[in-house]
């Protein structure tokens, strides 16, 4: 990007110049000096004229920056490459800044032109920030101060524009056992739903006209003496459920709220202790699970895609995530995600014909389904489109939800989800766990395992304190 002027004006050096003219023109006149009117006209349009010159020649200069890695975690560091190349011949010298967020401290300082160059004359300049708080940081722009060579004037230059700094919540390393008997497809935790240690289950069959010839499977071909060709069956990968409650009201301030507040240039989200370790659980479950071969769904409590209020979401309208590529996403998408106001929210459409749906092929119709009785026209929190949203997954895996202080009543519309799912893991986060005693028995009673627990405690414990989530048997809907 080009440079762009932002203010200009003389130096000390200048003004003491152009005031020594005043100052001769004014001795000129009172002694009738020829020589002195002449120093002072040369006195005063010297300054002028290196400001005109400056103003004139301005250096036309652009800014490239990367990073590495590309995102960052928390609490790790981020190499900034730093690239300034003129895009005329300039030869004078200036000092330079690169613009940072309050946050990272003192801006780096370098200047231009650096003592080696290459032949296009860019100058590459190299520093590292570190950030132990999610968000999206906006990154520049490069601030410059050219002088002409008598350092008379000054000219300021805005140069290049900005870059977002994406640093995700460094996911914590979670120990199996609240996940044992739970079924994904690979490994121990997660084993394979067809027996296969491969990501397609390999068969062949006989070679059909139009099939192409790249499937040919010529081991097969050999044996049976004619061409056979490979048949691919996909395998149906489990998925799990984790809901991230992101109501500001049912989490805790805290003593610490004041740290929390929403950056003034909204670099970082609104957010509060507690909400910052439920970001921090949801990232780091994911990853868990995602590493032991499920496809992990990500929701709002009203059912809705959990990243489509994060400005650093890749694709806020997706709520499904798988893989290595999966975590990297769910990453950037909880880097910027803040606490929703009060009132938030659209809507929901009800699960009842999704039900009857189900159910109709079922001898006895819906009187068959046995699975969650919502009480008539829950729309809201917890309510029938969540109902919907864990009905319409086949093959459905554990359910975990992350959520603040709890009410009671919330607690009765979100018990009997869990029957839509082999394993139902709930973790309060709240200052005073004591108070969410009645939550957790409604809870506990519907078959969850769940918790509450204090910001201050780590996740990795309290995962591992949590009892294993026993497995039961879910209808319509092929979930294990």
């Amino acid at each position: 990007m080009q440079s762009k002027v932002s203010t200009r004006m003389l130096t000390s050096r200048g003004w003491a110049l152009a005031a020594a003219g005043v100052v001769a023109l004014l001795s000129a006149q009172v002694l009738g000096r020829r020589d002195l009117l002449l120093l002072a006209v040369f006195l005063i349009l010297l300054p002028l004229a290196a400001a005109l010159a400056l103003r004139l020649l301005r250096p036309a200069l652009t800014v490239e920056r990367t990073f590495a890695p590309a995102t960052a975690q928390t609490g790790t560091a981020v190499n900034i490459s730093l690239s300034v190349t003129p895009v005329r011949p300039f030869t004078a010298s200036a000092k330079m800044q690169e613009e940072l967020p309050p946050r990272f401290g003192a801006s780096p300082q370098f200047r231009f032109p650096a003592s080696r160059t290459d032949p296009r004359g860019t100058s590459r300049y190299e520093y590292r920030l570190r950030s132990s708080r999610r968000g999206m940081y906006r990154i520049g722009p490069v601030s410059a101060g050219f002088q002409d060579p008598f350092g008379l004037a000054l000219l300021r230059h805005t140069i290049g524009g900005t870059d977002p700094l994406i640093v995700k919540p460094a996911p914590a390393e979670l120990p199996a056992g609240v996940l044992e008997g739970l079924r994904g497809s690979d490994g121990p935790v997660a084993a394979r739903l067809q027996g296969v240690a491969s990501q397609d289950d390999v068969t062949t069959r006989e070679y059909r006209h139009g099939d192409p010839m790249r499937r040919v499977h010529w081991s097969a071909t050999a044996r049976h003496g004619e061409l056979m060709v490979r048949q691919e069956e996909p395998v149906t990968t489990p998925r799990a459920t984790l809901i991230l409650d992101q109501r500001e009201s049912c989490y805790d301030t805290g003593f610490l709220s004041p740290f929390w507040a929403e950056a003034a240039d909204g670099s970082a989200p609104a957010s509060s202790e507690s909400f910052e370790w439920a970001v921090s659980a949801v990232m780091s479950i994911g990853a868990h699970l995602m590493e032991h071969g499920f496809a992990v769904r990500v929701l709002d409590v009203l059912a809705r895609p959990g990243l489509a209020r994060s400005p650093s979401a890749v694709d806020p309208g997706t709520d499904t995530f798988t893989g290595p590529g999966g975590i990297e996403d769910l990453g950037e998408g909880l880097a910027a995600l803040g606490l929703e106001a009060p009132g938030a929210g659209a809507p929901e459409p009800q699960a009842a014909k999704l039900l009857r749906r189900r159910t109709s092929g079922v001898p006895g119709g819906a009187q068959a389904w046995t699975g969650p009785q919502q009480a008539p026209g829950v729309r809201g929190l917890f309510g029938d489109v969540l109902t919907e949203a864990l009905l319409s997954q086949t093959q459905r895996g554990p359910l975990v939800v992350v959520t603040g202080a709890l009410t009671e009543a919330d607690a009765r519309r979100l018990a009997p989800t869990g029957e839509l799912a082999p394993a139902a893991v709930a973790l309060l986060v709240c200052d005073r766990p004591a108070a969410a005693a009645p939550a957790l028995t409604v809870l506990r009673e519907a078959g969850w395992s769940a918790v509450a627990v204090a910001p201050s405690r780590p996740l990795a414990s309290v995962w591992s304190e949590t009892p294993p989530a026993g497995q039961r048997t879910v209808q319509l809907g092929g979930g294990r």
